[in-house]
């Protein structure tokens, strides 16, 4: 099969759409498939710019690190997109590539699916923020079932995402296909040599979260977990490995709260070089997202054998099993941080959690995830066959 992505992001710009498209490429490609990309060009290449169109974009100066794709730019390329046969357009985020994808897919009459990352009703109000909630909400609810309604098929990473859609009115047949983990993940980090690293003592408590430093990820809610553990845990070190538009609100929050000498964060890091060993460098990973459609990096942590406290809202609760390396908390600063302590004071409890989580981790196979994504193209493109 040729496969066709279209993204308005991809490497080196670091996030989970990023890490989603990268697995699924390998893995396809693992088992013998074609697959090639639509993405922006960032003046960085990635690790692996094989069968990549960059596309020549503009920066948005109210997120500096995503780019807008002049798309009419692509359309230069058209006769060499149809020499090129392709079996299926796989768009990847709602922007410009949305209707790129839309686009190409009438001009080359093949059919065209979308992933839904992003969960857009509970962040977008961060983003437009002169307007009411509840307008920002009803904006995004119509964006998404317009949309959702324009494609031949739809990718959801979760149970609840996808009745999320179906209550918004999307009638597009879909398929729940969460992002697996590769080997790679499996591979044991350097959590010492990480620490020496950075500067960070070796005995240390050490709280991780990794992801996009942005206002949906409800950070601020981990800072004020920190601030209470300190009073119990006075030398506790909460890393953010990550960047994104809530930084310097967050950095501001540190120095508000006093927390400057208990909060470092230290940016991106590669995930084929550093990442393993940064999960592995801490004791717990801390989460409290509402707004995953799925939460692939407390898959990750708990592939480390990294304990994980989290919220279960959305997508994580499909991937959170209490038991399974996870102590699941409610969003509320007595319970998620007394949980986190109860797993700093006993060491035997932390191994014991960390090791059901690497067991379960094991569980989500990327390449098992990768033939069920061929199986949904096939149906797709039977059906537009049929009705073509």
């Amino acid at each position: 099969m040729k496969i066709l992505f279209v993204s308005d992001v991809y490497f080196p710009r670091i996030n989970g759409v990023s890490t989603s498209m990268e697995t699924f490429r390998h893995e396809l490609r693992e088992l013998g498939h074609t697959v090639h990309l639509i993405a922006p060009d960032y003046l960085a290449p990635s690790p692996d710019e094989s069968d990549i169109m960059r596309v020549p974009a503009r920066r948005l100066p109210f997120d500096p690190e995503d780019r807008l794709m002049k798309s009419g730019l692509v359309m230069a390329h058209l006769e060499k997109l149809r020499n090129e046969r392709y079996d299926i357009i796989h768009i990847q985020t709602p922007f410009t590539a949305h209707y790129l994808g839309l686009r190409l897919s009438r001009l080359l009459n093949i059919p065209c699916v979308e992933t839904y990352h992003t969960f857009f009703e509970e962040y977008l109000h961060h983003y437009i923020p002169f307007l009411p909630r509840t307008a920002t909400a009803a904006l995004a609810r119509r964006f998404s079932r317009h949309q959702g309604n324009s494609l031949h098929g739809m990718v959801v990473p979760s149970r609840p995402m996808m009745q999320v859609l179906r209550d918004y009115g999307v009638t597009t047949r879909a398929e729940i296909i969460p992002t697996g983990l590769e080997p790679e993940s499996f591979r044991p980090g350097d959590g010492m040599g990480f620490r020496t690293k950075y500067g960070i003592a070796l005995d240390r408590p050490l709280l991780l979260f990794v992801g996009r430093v942005a206002h949906e990820k409800n950070i601020g809610f981990l800072l004020q977990v920190v601030d209470r553990i300190r009073k119990d845990i006075p030398q506790i070190l909460f890393l953010i490995a990550g960047e994104g538009p809530a930084r310097a609100g967050l950095e501001h929050e540190v120095r508000k709260l006093g927390l400057s000498d208990n909060v470092m964060f230290i940016g991106y890091l590669d995930r084929h070089t550093e990442l393993n060993n940064c999960y592995r460098s801490a004791d717990v990973f801390v989460f409290s997202s509402r707004t995953e459609t799925q939460g692939l990096v407390l898959l990750e942590a708990m592939a480390q054998g990294v304990p994980v406290v989290s919220i279960a809202e959305m997508g994580t609760r499909d991937v959170l099993r209490e038991g399974c390396g996870v102590r699941i908390a409610e969003e509320k600063l007595d319970d998620f941080s007394g949980k986190v302590i109860g797993l700093l004071n006993d060491g035997d409890a932390r191994i014991q959690t960390g090791a059901a989580g690497r067991a379960y981790a094991y569980e989500w196979s990327a390449s098992g995830l990768a033939r069920r994504m061929l199986s949904f193209y096939q149906s797709v493109i039977e059906d537009h066959g049929s009705a073509g």
